[in-house]
């Protein structure tokens, strides 16, 4: 008998807390990878001050880190049905740790480019929201929504906690420090994700949490790319993937492409010191975590259309208030901000995850990575407009106003997405 054909065990760990350690280690890996998405918006200032680069040289930077992020995405799930989850988490951390270790020498704006937009960019982006979500789908089969909001927070959680750090590091020793301690911290995540996370329960003999029987662990998925590309194909077939998928570029565009990178500087301009305005971004951060794991509790229980889209309406109404909030000091109506807008941020993730699995089913990874590719494409428009915006107007008012405006139109696309007929196969 293989061992993927084995009985559950009945001796040891049980099957469904073993689940709940695979996805803490799951949850790690994620929070130290979204550490690495808190940097550009502490590096505009300092680099900007020590090359005279201009903004918009340096949010190209950060555009093509979000591009690479989202596309790396969907091919990343597919290399884990290939190779294993593991060995590409294991990978992904090695490769920030480098990218990171690299910005700190570089020279030259292309450099940051090719470190942090490329190899940060890949890295990263192979421990985006697919990884959670195939955590989800292979170790659970129920409580996938709370699974896949609690991963989602993950990447929120790590900018939080790694914030006000990299900032205090950053104002005291620079920002090469900072990128240091970024790439130790992903180095030292490698080995519990060697040790401990697994690629799929029947590897230690056991069945999915909430599964009444056993799960053989399906063989191994060859060609990557090509299956990667036909599940894009198929998907882009049906309405349901359009839409998803230019809701979540605005997702993207009001979330990362924004807050993270443009909220400090911006702040800065109305006089805020940046540790202040770290901390209010760490505070987002918090408000966040509990966003996301409600939104996925409610998403088991309640339509993801209508959740998505009071999600983004809300959003919408909150990013128009936000030049009124900005000020030197820290007034109730930012914090009244940073708690709004901290539940709603990445509140999107599980309802859009949701419809996903119900619409492609077992390629709602990958086509779940695509759409999250629309999301880095929306948010590395604002990251790089955002700046050329700044550097025009002398302020960031005009983007804020815009994508409010955007996350009501993002809101009507939720609604009116239907299932369809699964299309044919593409080839």
């Amino acid at each position: 008998m293989s061992r993927t054909d084995a009985v559950p065990r009945t001796t040891g760990t049980p099957a469904g807390r073993r689940a709940w350690y695979v996805a803490a280690v799951a949850g790690l890996a994620v929070v130290v990878s979204g550490a690495f998405s808190t940097m550009p918006g502490l590096l505009v200032t300092p680099l900007h001050d020590e090359y005279q680069w201009s903004r918009g040289s340096i949010g190209l930077a950060t555009s093509v880190n979000m591009v690479l992020y989202g596309l790396t995405a969907p091919f990343a799930a597919a290399l884990m049905d290939r190779f294993g989850i593991r060995r590409v988490v294991m990978t992904a951390l090695a490769t920030v740790a480098g990218g990171a270790l690299l910005t700190t020498v570089m020279t030259a704006a292309w450099q940051l480019t090719l470190y942090w937009g490329l190899l940060v960019g890949l890295g990263t982006g192979s421990m985006a929201m697919t990884f959670g979500a195939t955590v989800a789908n292979r170790w659970f089969t129920s409580r996938k929504g709370l699974v896949t909001g609690v991963l989602a927070a993950g990447s929120v959680f790590g900018q939080m906690v790694f914030l006000p750090v990299l900032s205090r590091v950053i104002e005291r020793y620079q920002w090469r420090p900072a990128l240091v301690t970024l790439a130790l911290a992903a180095l030292a995540t490698v080995p519990l994700v060697r040790f401990v996370l697994r690629d799929h329960p029947a590897d230690v003999g056991h069945r999915p949490y909430g599964s009444d029987t056993f799960v053989p662990k399906p063989p191994p998925v060859r060609g990557v790319a090509s299956r990667t590309v036909h599940m894009l194909c198929d998907s882009a077939r049906t309405g349901p993937f359009w839409l998803l998928a230019a809701a979540f570029a605005v997702c993207g565009a009001s979330t990362n492409g924004v807050m993270w990178t443009h909220f400090t500087p911006a702040a800065h301009d109305h006089g805020m010191p940046a540790t202040t305005a770290s901390g209010l971004l760490a505070a987002i951060g918090l408000c966040n975590v509990a966003g996301t794991v409600v939104s996925g509790w409610l998403t088991d229980r309640w339509d993801a259309r209508r959740l998505l889209a009071g999600c983004f309406a809300l959003r919408g109404v909150v990013l128009l208030f936000l030049p009124m909030g900005m000020a030197a000091t820290v007034r109730p109506s930012m914090i009244a901000f940073v708690v709004l807008f901290g539940l709603l941020d990445l509140a999107t993730v599980p309802p859009v995850l949701a419809l996903c699995r119900e619409f492609y089913g077992d390629g709602s990874a990958i086509v779940f990575g695509w759409i999250s590719a629309a999301h880095q494409i929306g948010a590395a428009l604002v990251a790089f407009l955002g700046g050329v915006t700044r550097d025009a107007l002398g302020s960031y008012d005009t983007v804020w106003i815009a994508l409010g405006a955007l996350c009501a139109t993002a809101a009507l696309l939720s609604l009116v997405i239907r299932g369809v007929p699964s299309p044919r196969e593409c080839r």
